[in-house]
């Protein structure tokens, strides 16, 4: 893939000096920041198939924005495209990787090497934007010393070496939530600086370390709520929507319901009290 353009025009001479310049000293919305890998995704498969250049609107449709969002987004890179032509194509994969980093060779390690390991180390679209896999960890006797994608799964001990040799500044963690946390306290001794979080936990991290998180079953449950709404089944419409509920959410479905009778009970009751106290009362007290 081509990330520059042998004779651009000049106006879209790209410019060393802003390339070392980062996007925060740039004021570029954290937002905007999100966006970007969507464009440049599109802007690729448009490169691969020879596609010179792209309107706003076709480009902000390939990405799933509104145009006035591309548009606004694109500004703030310098780039406002050619009225009656639209944007460079070639132009644009190279701005948007060099506002992204990824004009340089990220090395990655990831720790973890499960099935989820696996996958990730076998995923053949790190190299091709920029990343590459510098090293497997594992804490498992029995997964050590095994091979995904090529690479040796190392030993966690070696950790701390092969960041500092690999200059390693991030780190992808797909350990099981119970050893997430000391896996990334190690990987900040050792100097990275950005990690990757597939762990169905929360990390804390000191300032300047960056953590995404990526939960694949949260996005899930994102979609069954709108499933639900769908298919017309609201919150609390009766047990056969319960029915089909995983047992932990019928457990605490029926915890509610005892609770909230007890608590129906109770009121009950001391209505009849108050009501008994003030009959009492009306029949001793004078008229």
């Amino acid at each position: 893939m081509a990330i520059g353009r042998s004779t651009p025009s000049s106006s879209q001479t790209p410019d060393a000096g802003a390339a070392r310049r980062p996007s925060r000293a740039r004021g570029i919305p954290e937002a905007t920041v999100a966006r970007l890998p969507l464009y440049l995704r599109a802007l690729t498969a448009l490169s691969e198939r020879s596609v010179p250049t792209v309107s706003s609107e076709e480009l902000a449709a390939a990405a799933g924005v509104n145009s006035a969002k591309l548009r606004k987004d694109f500004s703030y890179l310098g780039s406002y495209g050619t009225r009656g032509v639209g944007y460079d194509v070639e132009y644009l994969v190279y701005q948007i990787s060099r506002e992204l980093g990824l004009t340089q060779d990220w090395p990655v390690v990831i720790v973890g090497i499960g099935n989820l390991g696996h996958a990730l180390a076998n995923y053949g679209g790190f190299a091709s934007r920029g990343f590459r896999v510098a090293a497997l960890l594992d804490a498992d006797p029995a997964v050590v010393g095994s091979t995904a994608a090529g690479l040796p799964v190392r030993h966690m001990d070696e950790l701390e070496d092969i960041v500092t040799a690999q200059q390693v500044s991030i780190g992808v963690i797909t350990t099981p939530p119970g050893a997430a946390q000391q896996v990334c306290d190690r990987l900040v001794e050792a100097g990275v600086t950005s990690i990757l979080n597939f762990a169905p936990t929360v990390l804390t991290v000191p300032d300047g370390v960056d953590v995404r998180k990526v939960d694949l079953s949260i996005e899930l449950q994102i979609l069954a709520f709108h499933e639900q709404r769908k298919a017309g089944d609201e919150p609390g419409a009766g047990d056969s929507v319960l029915d089909r509920a995983p047992g932990p959410v019928r457990a605490a479905a029926a915890k509610l319901r005892r609770a909230a009778g007890g608590t129906a009970k109770a009121e009950q009751a001391k209505g009849k009290t108050a009501q008994g106290t003030e009959g009492d009362l009306s029949a001793v007290m004078p008229a």
